[in-house]
């Protein structure tokens, strides 16, 4: 067991954007998201907007494509496999998705180094679509968070 733990978000830390705009930009869907963002919540929307955009004819192939093109310093690159090599335990918390950060992880060769990440859910259904669910139901219940800092979904502390 590592003596040091590092914690990282990915979305603004990890990749230089934020994971699920930088797919509705690309993939030209962001009217429809903003048409929609005052109508539901976060991970809802971006279960709905996989819906939209595989209706579009897009693929899990285009979503991938995206993902590999979504920014990401090289030093950030480095400093992962660096901590990794110095044997510290490398966790992600993040309010993105799975998929996404997988993908991501993965074209960048560092997928591997991470013990443990807790993020929202999601999989690719029989037909092709990508299927985004809330790590925590908060239609439910609350996950109980008293500092007002984490989306309602996940608590981030």
């Amino acid at each position: 067991m590592a003596d040091i733990v590092v914690v990282f978000d990915f979305d603004k830390t990890i990749i230089d954007c934020d994971s699920d705009n930088w797919v509705v930009d690309e993939l030209h869907a962001t009217e429809l998201f903003n048409q929609l963002l005052p109508t539901m919540p976060w991970n809802s929307l971006m279960g709905r907007m996989m819906e939209e955009l595989h209706a579009q004819g897009k693929t899990i192939e285009d979503i991938v494509e995206v993902l590999k093109r979504a920014p990401i310093h090289p030093s950030i690159i480095s400093a992962v496999k660096a901590a990794h090599d110095l044997g510290c335990d490398l966790k992600i918390v993040s309010d993105a998705n799975l998929f996404f950060i997988e993908t991501i992880l993965k074209h960048h060769g560092i997928w591997e180094l991470f013990s443990e990440i807790n993020t929202n859910s999601s999989f690719v259904d029989e037909e092709g679509r990508l299927k985004i669910f809330p790590h925590h139901d908060f239609t439910k219940s609350s996950h109980a968070c008293s500092t007002n800092i984490c989306p309602p979904n996940m608590c981030k502390v």
